[in-house]
């Protein structure tokens, strides 16, 4: 398996390739550079040795004079490298200066002198300049060979390919040196994450240190710390609460049974006993299955059906449905409901009834339950208005919770074994929407926020 390389590594290579560009593009620039300075150094060079022989003409040396003092324009050239001709007018040397060895250039008449390349002599640079001298037309040519040139620039590419390379190697080490300086906060980072476990989520990582990328990604770490925290404190609590709402139930059927295997029974006690047991079954039946419901609500395996839902239409059944219930506490069900909301109509029913049922159960007798809708920037509030004791903020925060309970005394027996309103969350997390309490001295409202169109995702 290929093992992925360290950012160290990565920085420092990245780091050698970047420096690697730029020696290349700057040894690029000077050797063009420097071909350019020869080059135009050797042209004036040409140049000035046409206008010297032009000034030993013009001064009145004849070509016999200057065939008989060769050492005059030899020392002038200088070098092996030089080229030196004086052509008559069909193209013959008259004077030759000539160690290569090289052929005459066939040159067109140039009278006011020419540079260039000449394809009949290989690798040599020319000066061609057209004169009158005693009423004969001459062609002075002066030329270098390049091999001097090709030589200087070979050597100089060579320093720069030495160049490029012992730079790259110096730059990646000395990237790795940099990089892993400058990962070394990570690296306490990491530290100090390694540290937090299960049993240390209390802790956070302190960045204050650091630079300000690290900064915001420890702010991150330790949001994301908390409501980890969070998670095991309310998953803890939910053990605490599964545990003591199974262990009434069944600790109520094993006294019961254990009581009555003391000593024989009419048949009458046993029917009894079986009847007793049948409630307690049914209660851990609807625990089991609310629990269920929660664990399909909150991890849905395939896409949340959802329609239109007239919101009037849906509460009139409801309020119906608890008529009774209502009526023997002296109190009554308002619906001034209305709007659509594209939702799941079963689990919007079931949590709709089961805030109903809150109401009907924590409320004062003698006092209306009003069931309201507020539309507003794309969402639909659904509340559910009821009278009482307000309930304070430590509770109201807790009151969604899993088998979570407020002061019993302003409780009825419950159905729900406390699950009541964690359903409500539920159902309205799975729609994209959300699930609060507002409590003070005049009432106390249960809101139900959910999108109109059904088009948010839950988180």
């Amino acid at each position: 398996m290929r093992v992925p390389a360290s950012l160290s590594l990565r920085l420092s290579l990245l780091f050698a390739l970047v420096t690697l560009l730029l020696l290349g593009g700057l040894g690029a620039y000077l050797y063009h550079a420097l071909g350019q300075q020869i080059a135009w150094r050797d042209d004036r060079m040409l140049q000035g040795r046409l206008e010297r022989m032009e000034a030993l003409l013009d001064d009145g040396e004849s070509i016999a004079a200057l065939r008989r003092r060769p050492l005059l324009y030899a020392n002038m050239l200088g070098n092996r490298e030089s080229l030196l001709w004086m052509l008559d007018a069909r193209g013959a040397p008259l004077i030759e200066v000539n160690p290569p060895g090289l052929p005459v250039p066939a040159l067109p008449p140039a009278p006011e002198g020419r540079l260039g390349e000449h394809p009949a002599v290989a690798s040599t640079r020319l000066a061609w300049r057209s004169v009158e001298h005693d009423g004969r037309r001459l062609t002075l040519v002066a030329g270098k060979t390049l091999e001097e040139r090709e030589r200087m620039l070979a050597a100089y590419r060579l320093r720069l390919w030495l160049a490029m390379g012992a730079g790259a190697v110096l730059a990646c080490g000395l990237g790795w040196v940099v990089a892993r300086r400058g990962l070394r906060p990570v690296r306490r980072l990491a530290e100090r994450a390694r540290t937090i476990d299960v049993a240390h989520l209390h802790q956070r990582l302190e960045a204050s240190d650091e630079t300000a990328e690290l900064r915001e990604l420890s702010r991150a770490l330790n949001q994301m710390l908390a409501r980890l925290e969070e998670g095991f404190a309310q998953l803890s609590r939910f053990s605490e609460d599964l545990a003591h709402e199974m262990r009434t139930p069944l600790g109520n059927l094993l006294g019961a049974t254990q009581q009555v295997l003391q000593r024989e029974r009419s048949p009458e006690e046993y029917r009894q006993l079986l009847g007793s047991h049948v409630e307690e079954y049914e209660r851990l039946s609807r625990m089991i299955e609310t629990m269920l419901f929660l664990a399909r609500t909150e991890q849905p395996s395939r896409t949340l059906p959802r329609e239109a839902i007239e919101l009037r239409a849906l509460v009139e059944p409801l309020c119906d449905y608890f008529e009774g219930m209502a009526e023997d506490d002296g109190r009554a069900l308002i619906n001034c409901t209305q709007g659509r909301v594209t939702a799941n109509l079963d689990l919007l029913r079931r949590a709709l009834a089961n805030l109903i049922d809150n109401a009907l159960r924590h409320g004062d007798g003698g006092t209306e339950i009003r069931l309201v809708s507020l539309a507003e920037d794309g969402w639909l509030r659904i509340g559910v208005v009821s009278h009482g004791a307000p309930i304070p903020d430590a509770q109201r925060e807790r009151l969604f919770e899993r088998f979570y309970r407020g002061d019993p005394a302003r409780s009825r027996p419950a159905g729900t074994g406390g699950l009541g309103l964690a359903i409500v969350r539920s159902v309205a997390q799975l729609h994209g929407g959300e699930a609060w309490c507002e409590s003070d001295a005049a009432a106390t409202v249960f809101w139900l926020s959910l999108p109109v169109d059904g088009g948010r995702a839950a988180n």
